[in-house]
């Protein structure tokens, strides 16, 4: 555990992490080189965003949509066949603690369960018991360049797996896509599959057309994301369309706005795609709104974290002992 809390923020190698009901110095945390997540990629995760935020009139800090995202987890660990070895009060417990057992004003929370360790051999193991592994770092603040100004990015056609609703730590297609865009000097690659968009590598994307946010439909080619899922249930409270559908490549090109989302970026404006201006070339009208009225949920969401916490105060029941 991180000693002072006074001094700046350690290195993200100083932190404390949990394995297996253990709390332990996470460069000392070890795995099997028999378990099958390091074999196969044969497991999930989650990322969960923590802030300090307004709420109640005090600066508290908060993870956004920990609910929204445990019941993702639970949904990839009942589509690859593993068992969820904790029950929701005991994540988000677990949440809690490892928040609190770090200074950072700003986390992100990494969560993941593999398959466990056995015998190489690509059926499910008979008895494996699941890998369980969360720990945290510190989540600079996003530069408010690219909440001003945008970001850069270019497309490329989806070549990954046909189960991406699954949030697998088998990410090479992911991966390879990101560096796409790297290559490129842009900031995503947004995917497409027979014309139509998907997501980017590492984020959900948004097309916004004549007032009207459209993102395409929950299917097994791209990842239900919390946070366009939050976009979404904020612009719906304010009055803004939300059209779930088939977004066409070709809406690209002609859209007002796009946006990425995810945990980790929150949302910002895509302002060239493939060296092409999107709009007028710099964060437009909606963009500007849905990042102030988001940042007015995460205090929301903070209220809520922080009102359920209240009423099921933080128990020792999923890690006995400390580092």
């Amino acid at each position: 555990m991180i000693e002072s809390r006074s001094n700046p923020a350690p290195d993200w190698q100083q932190a404390t992490c949990y394995l297996n009901g253990e709390w332990t110095a996470l460069i000392d945390a070890k795995v099997s080189v028999l378990d099958r997540g390091f074999i196969f990629g044969d497991g999930v995760y989650e990322v969960i965003a923590v802030d300090t935020v307004g709420a109640d009139g005090a600066k508290t800090r908060a993870p956004f949509r920990a609910n929204e995202h445990f019941a993702r987890l639970r949904r990839s660990l009942d589509a690859v066949r593993i068992d969820n070895p904790l029950s929701l009060e005991q994540w988000l417990d677990l949440t809690a603690d490892v928040i609190d057992r770090h200074p950072w004003p700003r986390q992100l929370v990494y969560v993941q369960v593999t398959r466990g360790v056995a015998k190489r051999d690509h059926p499910f193991p008979a008895g494996a018991v699941p890998t369980v592994f969360v720990s945290t770092s510190p989540w600079p603040s996003i530069p408010n360049e690219q909440i001003e100004h945008g970001v850069a990015a270019v497309t490329h056609v989806d070549e990954r797996w046909l189960h991406c609703d699954i949030k697998s730590t088998s990410l090479l297609g992911n991966v390879l896509m990101k560096q796409y865009a790297i290559d490129k000097g842009a900031s995503e690659t947004v995917m497409l599959r027979d014309g139509y968009l998907t997501e980017g590598s590492s984020t959900n994307i948004s097309v916004i057309k004549d007032g009207v946010i459209s993102t395409p439909p929950k299917t097994v080619q791209l990842l239900p994301g919390i946070t366009v899922d939050g976009i979404a249930h904020i612009a719906t409270q304010r009055g803004v369309k939300v059209d779930v559908r088939p977004v066409a490549a070709s809406e690209l090109k002609t859209a007002d706005e796009i946006w990425l989302s995810s945990s980790g970026r929150e949302v910002l404006a895509i302002v060239t795609l493939d060296g092409a201006p999107v709009g007028s070339q710099k964060p437009g009208p909606m963009y500007c709104k849905m990042h102030e009225w988001f940042q007015l949920a995460k205090q929301e969401d903070a209220r809520a974290w922080h009102a359920q916490r209240g009423a099921s105060p933080n128990k020792s029941h999923v890690g006995e002992r400390a580092a």
